[in-house]
């Protein structure tokens, strides 16, 4: 029991300056006590002092829990990390200079906690080519103070390669269910299981300290070894969190399902109601095919999901969540990253080699800016940055990409009935533009390897080719030119001839679209 000690105890022993790596997805395996008891600490003693912070995947709720509690100047001198935008006061310190700021692809900093502990230089990937990550462009750099370069540009037998370096870990902040008195870690209380094991074994290889927050303590020898994730040998302290700071998210207190303690039934009604985010996610979904398997982003790609279910698609695909999960039911908001029923549960780093090595089939993505290159925007808005999360790992490596989004932004309104869209008041403010403010999706590179790209919104779709973005279809009701290029920056390619979207689209009640999505071949092997 030499290992088990009071969180108070545990951070005491995190110096000035150390380099400290954090397990958890929005509110999904976060160590929220540690990370409340650093801040406390500093505000108290001013210690630590100058913290590099080091993370995968957004974690706060977008108020005070999470990274948030790092959000002081003198606390946190640096931020590497895959999103802030859930930690917008640390995101606000990053944009006034005053933290220096990394984003690079989510999961390249998962699999660089893997490099890190296996003693190599770094993680050689082309993901993030032609991107703000790209050290011909930014660097992944968010301001002006930070001047180190943390990313490199190889060339390996004539092709281009991007090295993302290696740094110790001096500190690992992970989280897990039951330890026993030796520190095995067991986490069947978690939804995910992430990048838990690969950020302790980096920080052990780094001669650094590895703190396990968790629920309670067992008896040495009493854990089933085929549950343990996290072996004693990398574990240093354990901390036994207070029952009001071990929630299972930052919303839930515990839900089996999403632990996967159970299944639970399925509901097959999921109303959206006929809005602009139901046009989109049943445009979107047409592009889907029998067996695919497919990732959805947060917003409006979320109501893809509805309609798969309303149309009977649902049971012949395979969603995918990049936190780890296949299948099953996902969870949105606050809870996104966990789901219930799903087919398996991976760890965070193997479900990006997988996305990286081409096994998305489609993916559906949200979209704030797109511009004539067909580049795309979700990372960084005047000095709000926010950081590209899995975005580029998943949009750069998907064989089909799928842009989702309102074709204006400002409060845009719609009357959609009897097959037709009809805009009563528009937005002000343009999502085709001149030029991105940042490029999280790069067109050329797309164009240079061969994806395919679509940009679906309520009233137009356009698709990315050799000759630029071209306008290939619009909502049955629309004014090409009143309702669609006079609000962009740039003019795209004109389709020949122009084709309209499918009025089942633009009404009420399903579309009916199930057999041809099977297909007849696919509905006499489901006979047979």
């Amino acid at each position: 029991m030499k290992k088990l000690v009071s969180s108070d105890t545990a951070v005491a022993l995190i110096k000035d300056g150390d380099v400290v790596a954090i397990n958890g997805f929005i509110g999904f395996g976060h160590p929220e006590e540690l990370s409340m008891k650093i801040e406390e600490r500093f505000l108290r003693l001013g210690s630590p002092r100058n913290l590099t912070l080091v993370y995968a995947a957004g974690q706060g709720d977008y108020h005070e829990k999470g990274i948030n509690h790092y959000a002081h100047t003198g606390l946190t001198k640096r931020v590497i990390c895959g999103h802030i935008g859930l930690a917008p006061k640390l995101g606000q310190l990053v944009g006034r200079n005053l933290v220096e700021g990394y984003a690079f692809p989510q999961g390249v900093i998962t699999h660089l906690f893997r490099a890190i502990a296996g003693g190599k230089p770094g993680v050689v990937t082309h993901v993030g080519l032609g991107t703000f990550v790209d050290p011909r462009l930014e660097g992944g750099k968010l301001n002006a103070i930070s001047k180190e370069d943390l990313v490199q540009l190889l060339t390996i037998d004539g092709r281009e390669w991007m090295l993302y370096k290696s740094f110790p870990i001096n500190i690992a902040l992970i989280r897990g269910t039951t330890a026993d008195e030796a520190g095995n870690i067991t986490m069947e209380k978690e939804a995910v299981l992430l990048e838990t094991l690969a950020i302790a074994q980096a920080a052990k290889n780094s001669g650094g300290i590895v703190i396990a927050e968790v629920e309670r303590v067992a008896r040495r020898g009493t854990l089933n070894p085929r549950d343990v994730k996290v072996p004693g040998i990398l574990v240093d302290l354990i901390v036994v969190a207070a029952k009001e700071n071990r929630r299972m998210s930052f919303t839930i207190d515990y839900d089996p399902a999403l632990s996967h303690e159970l299944r639970v039934p399925s509901s097959k009604k999921i109303d959206i109601g006929l809005n602009e985010r139901k046009v989109i996610g049943r445009r979107a979904a047409m592009e889907i095919r029998h067996g695919d398997i497919v990732n959805l982003g947060i917003g409006i790609p979320d109501a893809i999901g509805a309609v798969t279910v309303e149309e009977g698609m649902d049971e012949h695909i395979y969603f995918s969540i990049e936190s780890g999960l296949i299948g099953g039911i996902p969870a949105d908001g606050l809870n996104l990253g966990a789901a219930a029923n799903p087919d398996a549960v991976i760890e965070h780093p193997a479900q990006f080699d997988f996305y990286d090595g081409g096994g998305l089939d489609i993916a559906f993505l949200g979209m704030a800016q797109a511009d004539h290159q067909g580049n795309v925007n979700v990372s960084k808005f005047g000095s709000r940055v926010v950081g590209p999360g899995g975005f580029i790992n998943i949009s750069q490596n998907a064989k089909k990409v799928v842009f989702c989004g309102t074709f204006k932004s400002g409060r845009p309104n719609y009357k959609i009935s009897r097959g037709k869209l009809t805009i009563t008041d528009d937005g002000n403010v343009n999502k085709f533009v001149a030029q991105v403010e940042q490029i999280t999706f790069s067109g050329q590179y797309a164009q240079r390897v061969g994806q395919e790209v679509l940009y679906i919104t309520e009233r137009a779709v356009f698709k990315l080719t050799e000759a630029g973005v071209i306008l290939i279809e619009v909502a049955p009701g629309v004014d090409v030119k009143k309702d669609i290029l006079d609000h962009m920056e740039f003019q795209p390619v004109l389709a020949q001839p122009m084709q309209t979207m499918d009025k089942r689209i633009f009404t009420e009640g399903a579309m009916g679209i199930r057999e041809e999505f099977l297909g007849a071949g696919s509905l006499e092997e489901e006979v047979l």
